[in-house]
């Protein structure tokens, strides 16, 4: 076939095309990313076949027609089906690598189920290929069974994920993957800078551990403030990696220590953003100014940057194996994937995390996991893949916690009590963290120790509060300026930080004290660690207050239960052992291996979702599920914007509006958009109903944008403590 007689779109010919996807696929041979010549040549065929079907007449007159044609189904089928027929198995040393490549081109779309259509749509796809009749091969019943045999395997897995790569990235016109030939030389550097404040430093055991087993799959047990971050990066070394955390905020944070105090330049080639909100989160804080933000994003959307952090929702759908899947897994498995903080992730994340870490693996990828704590039975899966496991504490900071365990209920008498103390005794640190296990009482918390402070002759304002109930402006304001009151171990603030688990994982924070509520050891060694986080201050005195009763409602058996009830009980049982006095790094490992151990564990509901979930994958066929239907977190929620803030901002809402619908550029109108989902926040599914069963949902003009529909207005509190739902209160200034 001529391919430069046929369009394969409208500025391109199928020839122009295919050579793109061929200087792709060269640039994934040269970086090392495909290691086998044979894979590389069946690759390079199935990009040569991939378009073929296009040539059909029905095609080429909608992509020359400068006018939208629909696709018809009476009289056409999908390319990709089309394609299969100009396959020449004589091509091939074999049968196997021809089903191989026959596969790949069938399936590299989704626009019909291929075997269905081959077999019911025989007269149309004899028409359409009529003008080719020479250069047509038949599909019969071997060449199906073949195809249904072969896509299973590895080499299956990767042939047809490298063409996805390639036919994504040329059709995008973006660089299907950039060098990372920096890291090393950023890291180096780093150690630079450090030497000029003290010329001893050095990379520590861990650090060292990391660059020693580079490319290894390995678990990495440190505790917190020991350089973990930086033990990840020289574990990825000048190769292409993802770093994977499980909150945004950590991300957020992890993304731009990484960019500011490593890495610091050529951003927009070396390190990458990717979570719900990233292009929100890029415009508002753009790195270098002469970067394109859209071509960067795009990039990050192509996992064509060297370096990624990322949440694991937005990669490890791939577990699902929805036709397309191969793209990202194979992506994963020449890549050095990080995974940070494992013991966040709830029983389902859990099991798509681990079973994603599987496939990763079987298909060649490394896997390095970072934590500050692991429980055993998370440790058993991984060492049923092989995993080295290594356990580091920091000799010099042994003492970094000394506990004052409450069994009662988490108060704010003993938490002003402590702040009172401090700041009269005059006292240099007074920077207080409490962490509740819900919002709700977080908010409670908050104003009630701004009256009590008032009511002392102190300043309210020394109180502060972080969650997830807040706009994204807000919210973003306020995550600056806990990392900014965390940094400094020697801020001489005196500040009351009230959040919930958003602070848990990730963020270099480092407060003086900290009230809790307990849920789980994990959680709340994870927690203790944004207390005396460097180890620098003295610890005669009781740092940590931990409070073990918790409101019983919050367990699964109560009616607004999250909480495991075995695992909160093994948890308690762990505390109760403990007396007052310094708990070293050693300990809290003892205690989750005694109590978290695999007998324990296997007894609670955690476990038993997480088997259940990790069977339903296992037994999850290939394709069954379409990708637009999965739902990792399962979470399912509404963007609104509140009352209060609508009523402030309604004129610039207009005003926005007005400008976006006369404006033509692309970048231009997405900046715009995105100054109004500054003031959205998001609320669950059931709180969106009930605020529309009472009324409270309210659809303005101003709001009407992107042709879909008004943003809702909820009419709610919003106030400096956050979101709540209406009810009879009084409203408080709005800050945001």
């Amino acid at each position: 076939m001529n391919l430069e007689k046929y369009m394969a779109k409208p500025d391109q010919t199928i020839k122009e095309h295919n050579e793109n996807l061929f200087y792709c696929l060269d640039q994934l041979w040269n970086y090392g990313y495909i290691k086998d010549e044979k894979l590389y040549q069946l690759a390079k065929r199935a990009c040569y076949y991939h378009d073929f079907g296009k040539a059909n007449a029905e095609f080429q007159k909608r992509v020359k027609s400068d006018k939208k044609i629909r696709f018809n189904e009476n009289r056409e089928v999908s390319h990709n089906v089309l394609s299969l027929y100009f396959i020449n198995p004589k091509e091939f040393e074999t049968e196997d690598y021809y089903y191989r490549v026959a596969f790949a081109v069938a399936f590299h779309h989704n626009y019909c189920d291929v075997l269905q259509t081959i077999g019911e749509k025989k007269k149309i796809i004899e028409n359409l290929l009529l003008d080719f009749q020479e250069e047509i091969i038949p599909i019969n019943k071997k060449c199906i069974r073949g195809i249904q045999k072969i896509y299973l395997k590895k080499d299956s897995i990767l042939l047809k994920g490298y063409l996805h790569k390639c036919d994504y990235c040329a059709s995008a016109n973006c660089p299907v993957e950039l060098p990372n030939d920096f890291l090393k030389g950023s890291l180096e550097n780093l150690l630079i800078e450090w030497k000029k404040e003290d010329a001893k430093c050095n990379w520590n055991e861990m650090q060292e551990y990391c660059m020693n087993h580079e490319g290894e799959n390995v678990i990495v047990v440190a505790q917190t403030g020991m350089g973990k971050t930086e033990g990840a990066l020289r574990w990825i070394g000048d190769h292409k990696g993802f770093f994977v955390l499980p909150l945004r905020t950590a991300i957020n944070a992890m993304y731009s220590r990484i960019s500011d105090e490593i890495i610091k330049e050529k951003i927009e080639n070396r390190i990458a953003l990717m979570h719900s909100e990233s292009l929100s989160y890029l415009l508002m804080n753009q790195k270098e100014e002469d970067m394109d933000v859209m071509d960067y994003y795009k990039k990050a959307k192509q996992l064509s940057m060297p370096l990624t952090i990322t949440t694991m929702d937005q990669l490890f759908d791939f577990v699902f194996r929805y036709n397309g899947y191969e793209m990202k897994l194979t992506t994963f498995a020449y890549s050095r994937n990080v995974i940070d903080e494992i013991q966040m992730y709830g029983p389902d994340l859990l099991a798509y995390l681990i079973f994603g870490i599987q496939m990763i693996i079987e298909n060649g990828g490394k896997v390095a996991i970072f934590t500050a704590t692991l429980a055993p039975f998370i440790r058993k899966e991984f060492k049923k893949m092989g995993f080295r496991y290594e356990e580091f504490l920091d000799k010099n900071h042994l003492s970094r916690h000394h506990m004052s365990i409450k069994k009662e209920k988490i108060n704010i008498v003993d938490i002003l009590n402590k702040y009172i103390e401090n700041k009269k005794g005059d006292k240099k640190n007074n920077n207080i963290l409490v962490i509740c296990n819900t919002v709700k009482k977080a908010q409670q918390f908050y104003w009630e120790l701004r009256e009590e402070l008032k009511n002392e002759g102190m300043d309210e304002n020394d109180v502060h509060i972080l969650h997830s109930k807040f706009t994204r402006h807000c919210r973003r304001n306020l995550e600056k300026e806990i990392l900014d009151v965390g940094k400094d171990v020697n801020s001489n603030k005196n500040q009351i930080w009230i959040s919930t688990s958003v602070v848990e994982a990730s963020l270099d924070i480092d407060f003086d004290y900290l009230f809790t509520e307990l849920q789980d050891l994990n959680s709340l060694f994870q927690r203790m660690g944004r207390c005396n986080r460097k180890g620098e201050k003295k610890v005669v005195e009781p740092n940590c207050y931990i409070y073990i009763e918790i409101d019983s409602e919050l367990l699964e058996s109560g009616k607004k239960g999250f909480i495991d009830e075995t695992i909160y009980n093994l948890s308690k049982e762990a505390i109760h052992t403990r007396t007052d006095g310094i708990i070293t790094e050693q300990e809290k490992i003892e205690l989750l291996e005694t109590y978290f151990s695999i007998e324990n564990i296997e007894k609670s509901s955690f476990w038993k979702k997480y088997r259940e979930i990790y069977k339903e994958l296992e037994d999850l066929r290939c394709y069954e599920i379409k990708q637009k239907e999965i739902n990792i977190r399962k979470i399912e929620t509404e963007n609104v914007i509140p009352k209060p803030i609508y009523e402030k901002r309604r004129e610039k809402y207009k005003d926005l509006l007005n400008k976006w619908n006369s404006e033509k550029d692309y970048l231009t109108k997405k900046q715009l958009e995105e100054q109004v989902k500054e003031d959205m926040l998001s609320i669950s599914k059931w709180e969106f109903i009930l605020a529309r069963k009472n009324g409270w949902i309210i659809e303005v003009p101003e709001l009407n944008w992107y042709g879909r529909g008004s943003i809702p207005v909820i009419d709610c509190i919003y106030d400096d403590a956050g979101f709540r739902r209406k009810k009879e209160d009084t409203e408080h200034a709005i800050f945001c």
